[in-house]
């Protein structure tokens, strides 16, 4: 299946979507989006990147609290049913990674929750931000921490201090 690529500034540096045919496969940022972007053909007209591309400037200008794109989500059973999980979390709200762990129905599971959270694919699209810390604190982004805190603070969901106090060190 041929994949298809859009890359699109934003306030988070470079966005690249990636396409197959049908659906939404991965949004990258940042060092992530160049690598992508030549991995897959250029298609600024094909379908699924436009509404995507739409969808995602009009969420980064306060737009849009939900995405609805058709979404490809590989992975096994268990990470697709922590992606599920991702996607419930409302906008603006966050959960902790043994929360999210109960919700999948493996409290004990917190370590593969967050590894499963590591590998979301579609950054943003499926909120893996919205995951924050035991105690609050901001941990782990793919996409990196100030881009984490920068997504949340877009959300209006509480932003721990401490965390960014040491983060700008």
């Amino acid at each position: 299946m041929t994949r298809h690529a859009l890359s699109m500034p934003s306030p988070l540096g470079t966005i690249t979507l990636v396409a197959n045919d049908d659906a939404l496969v991965a949004v990258h940022l940042g060092d992530e989006a160049a690598s992508s972007a030549v991995a897959a053909q250029a298609a600024p007209a094909h379908p699924v990147l436009e509404r995507a591309r739409e969808q995602l400037a009009e969420y980064l200008a306060g737009r849009r609290t939900a995405f609805e794109l058709p979404l490809h989500l590989g992975g096994t059973d268990f990470q697709r049913a922590v992606w599920t999980a991702l996607r419930a979390i409302p906008f603006g709200e966050t959960r902790t990674y043994g929360e999210l762990a109960r919700t999948v129905g493996r409290p004990a599971a917190v370590r593969a929750v967050g590894a499963a959270n590591g590998q979301n694919p579609l950054a943003i699209v499926v909120p893996c931000h919205r995951v924050i810390g035991a105690d609050g604190t901001l941990t782990g982004y793919a996409g990196g921490l100030a881009r984490k805190r920068w997504l949340l603070a877009h959300e209006a969901a509480p932003v721990p201090g401490p965390l960014f106090d040491r983060a700008r060190r």
